[in-house]
């Protein structure tokens, strides 16, 4: 019996599922057969059907075995790469402490 996945908000799974549909497409432009990525990936081709369509039950380390055996594992290092809004609040909390003054050596 397969893992229930969780029920996502509808904007999550939309992006889930343009990911899949981004891979899907890699894929036909390399003109392979999910038989031989999911052979080249060591994965059913079930469960690559499933990363096509944006399946959210399907880790993440399955997702990256993919885009390696496409060529495109570097992708996944775009995820939160320029994270302006952390920067803000992280400049925005930045407490700077004074450094106690030396003691004198007697």
């Amino acid at each position: 019996m397969g893992r229930q996945a969780k029920p996502l908000l509808p904007r999550l799974q939309q992006y889930l599922t343009e990911a899949g549909e981004n891979i899907r497409l890699a894929r036909l432009r390399r003109k392979l057969s999910t038989t031989q990525i999911a052979e080249r990936a060591a994965i059913s081709r079930t469960t690559l059907v499933a990363v096509e369509k944006g399946a959210p039950n399907v880790s993440i380390g399955t997702y990256v075995q993919v885009l390696f055996t496409l060529g495109l594992e570097k992708t996944i290092l775009r995820v939160a790469e320029d994270d302006v809004l952390g920067r803000k609040l992280q400049d925005a909390g930045l407490v700077v402490k004074e450094r106690a003054p030396k003691q004198e050596e007697n």
